[in-house]
């Protein structure tokens, strides 16, 4: 389905249709409400306007999916260093799209991670500092973000 161009706008001057069509897709969602009818019944509105814009409005979390960042990472060759380190990003809500390893030279071994931080706690700084703070973790460097 082509949509077009998108934008992205205050709500404070969002109609009042367009507030109630993403509180119905949030109930659903979250599962507040057991079905469309009940969900449109509690906001107000009829299923056909539902229908009718449901598949042009998101809320900003939805429009920008995924924010995706890579990592260069230097890790001391210590058993375990990169596990610590999955964990770290995964106990701050990263996900992991792909890991590449170089082999150790002088006991150390670049690792190049690429994630998905739409979801981390707090800000990229933040994991990044996290990142810097495991054992055996030489140093920590943002390669790109999308």
């Amino acid at each position: 389905m082509d949509r077009g161009k998108y934008y992205i706008i205050s709500e404070k001057v969002l109609p009042e249709i367009f507030k109630k069509v993403l509180s119905v897709k949030e109930s659903l969602f979250n599962g507040s409400t057991k079905d469309v009818i009940e969900a449109v019944k509690k906001e107000g509105i009829s299923r056909s306007t539902y229908y009718k814009y449901k598949d042009y409005i998101f809320p900003m979390n939805e429009t920008i999916y995924s924010k995706k960042i890579t990592l260069v990472v230097l890790l001391s060759h210590e058993a375990g260093t990169l596990s610590k380190v999955l964990d770290c990003i995964a106990y701050n809500k990263g996900n992991v799209i792909t890991i590449n390893q170089d082999i150790p030279i002088n006991m150390a071994a670049n690792v190049t991670i690429t994630l998905d931080v739409s979801r981390i706690d707090g800000e990229i700084k933040g994991l990044l500092i996290k990142l810097r703070a495991v054992d055996n973790v030489v140093s920590v460097r943002l390669l790109a973000m999308e």
